[in-house]
């Protein structure tokens, strides 16, 4: 399809800004009607803006000086120097221009580092090669710009002298932005504070300490779903954490968790999913109402090989450890790859890259579950953010099963992602469980044993009373509830409660309550 430069009232459900041209991506894709949602689209207006950019809503504006001019590389040029690098968007385009304009955009600047960025990723994204010589000796130039984003590992390609450092390939590739954020919580070495709260607690205490944490992530994880399941059941996904990197992770590693997961695979199939799947509700008549909608049956394999791989990359890079883990699993959620389970196998995922990446000592689970459910509204919205506006583009229809199907290509709507809110959101969540969960465990469990201590050396109880005790006065405001003393306690004489009491409420001064 040939580019024909236009700007109408609206574009993919937004006002345009008044005397203002669409420009970048957002005019690519409304010229030549590609399927794409553009979620940081950009214009120009017709007078100077202060200070040159600003934004306004949804829309980045910019001053008249920064119109590129009507043609599709002016347009593609505009977007690869100015815009965010968003795979999808570039995928659909190349796919959409005909070689002829996009052999025209390389060689109006053939030596140029956008032109070969764009003619980089035209063919090896599209697998058309253009009637175009390799580039003459040159410097190569990255296709990421390393201080604006989080690369990989670059590999060379001698055709357009450039090095392509992208976290994934053409099979699954995520976007992370070096943000602010980001960059303050690199800047916290959280791996080197788990080893010296590690370091300055002993054996034992640090081994009750993990497994106390391990419970409570697993609880968790099921309370995110909605589910209370039984003791034994939260121990036994609990075992499976515990694993977390120690197999590689491949099909087989995720079909073996998906089975402790799925107890009774009567009515769960196990294993990567063979029918459509989608969150949301269904209506009067048991239809669905989709508010997302998981990668196409027939997709789910090669996307899953393709996220494998791209994880593998990341770990040959040395890309830190949160942000590995942020992109695999919000990667594998997206995907949606099972019929039941992907949440809780999303969240063990996490736990997988830190253990695998030595960022969690042996056997210690951080309590990441507990922050995303303390957490639950930003959790919904990191997902909501990245799923929401793809819903626009994929075509459906109700199944007589009353499930979905999906009528039209929706591969790449899965396959290439900006991570970079979900890696600022899961290393809020690990800096919780790094600098707060995991010391205050210690703290309490020390303070525990002290009045436990204390306590034993008062009054001759046995340990469950003992413990009980403690239990029920914390509760209370740091008072025995007159039902426990009329039960359980009856035989100690009130100095002796007293006593108790007091013992509780000095060890555990100061201690900081959820």
């Amino acid at each position: 399809m040939r580019f024909v430069p236009s700007t109408p009232l609206t574009f993919q459900d937004e006002f345009v800004p008044e005397e203002m041209k669409l420009v970048g991506l957002a005019a690519l894709v409304h010229s030549m009607e590609v399927m794409a949602p553009v979620r940081a689209p950009c214009c120009v207006s017709g007078r100077h803006i202060r200070n040159q950019v600003r934004m306004e809503g949804a829309w980045t504006l910019y001053d008249k000086r920064f119109w590129p001019g009507g043609t599709f590389g002016d347009h593609l040029n505009f977007a690869l120097k100015h815009e965010n690098m968003d795979l999808l968007v570039l995928k659909r385009v190349f796919e959409a221009v005909s070689p002829e304009e996009m052999q025209a955009f390389v060689q109006s600047a053939p030596t140029g580092i956008q032109a070969r960025r764009g003619w980089y990723l035209y063919e090896a994204w599209t697998g058309n090669r253009l009637d175009i010589p390799d580039a003459p000796n040159m410097a190569y130039i990255s296709l990421l710009d390393p201080k604006l984003y989080f690369a990989g590992k670059p590999i060379a390609s001698k055709r357009h002298k450039v090095r392509d450092n992208l976290l994934g390939d053409d099979a699954f590739c995520p976007i992370i932005r070096r943000t602010k954020a980001l960059e303050a919580f690199l800047s916290l070495g959280l791996g080197d504070k788990v080893e010296e709260v590690v370091g300055r607690t002993g054996a034992h205490l640090m081994a009750r300490a993990a497994s106390f944490m391990l419970l409570a992530d697993s609880r968790a994880s099921f309370e995110i779903e909605g589910e209370r399941p039984p003791r034994n059941r939260l121990e036994r996904w609990g075992k499976a954490v515990l694993q977390a990197g120690k197999n590689p992770l491949n099909q087989a590693e995720i079909y073996r968790l998906h089975r402790i997961l799925i107890e009774d695979n009567r009515f769960t199939p196990i294993g990567y999913r063979t029918e459509g799947v989608f969150l949301g509700e269904r209506d009067q008549f048991g239809d669905p109402s989709p508010e997302f909608i998981g990668a196409r049956p027939e997709d789910v394999v090669d996307l899953m090989n393709g996220l494998s791989e791209c994880n593998s990359r990341m770990r040959r890079s040395d890309l830190d450890p949160v942000l590995q883990a942020a992109a695999l699993a919000f990667g594998f959620i997206y995907i949606h790859p099972l019929q039941d389970g992907n949440g809780r196998l999303h969240r063990c995922l996490i736990h997988h890259v830190l253990a695998e990446r030595k960022f969690s000592t042996p056997s210690m689970v951080f309590p990441v579950s507990s922050v995303m459910r303390d957490r639950i509204d930003d959790y919904k919205a990191v997902l909501q953010n990245q799923s929401g506006p793809l819903m626009d583009f994929v075509d459906w229809r109700p199944t007589p099963e009353r499930n979905v199907e999906v009528l039209n290509d929706t591969t790449d709507l899965y396959r290439f992602y900006d991570c970079t809110e979900a890696a600022e959101f899961l290393y809020a969540c690990v800096q919780r469980a790094v600098e707060h969960d995991l010391p205050r465990e210690i703290d309490y469990l020390g303070r525990h044993d002290e009045a436990l201590r204390r306590i034993m050396d008062t009054v001759e109880l046995p340990d469950r009373l003992a413990e009980d005790f403690i239990m029920f006065t914390r509760r209370n405001n740091g008072a025995l509830p007159k039902r426990r003393r009329r039960k359980e306690f009856e035989p100690l004489t009130d100095d002796e409660v007293e006593t108790l009491e007091k013992i509780v409420q000095n060890t555990f001064e100061g201690f900081e309550e959820w």
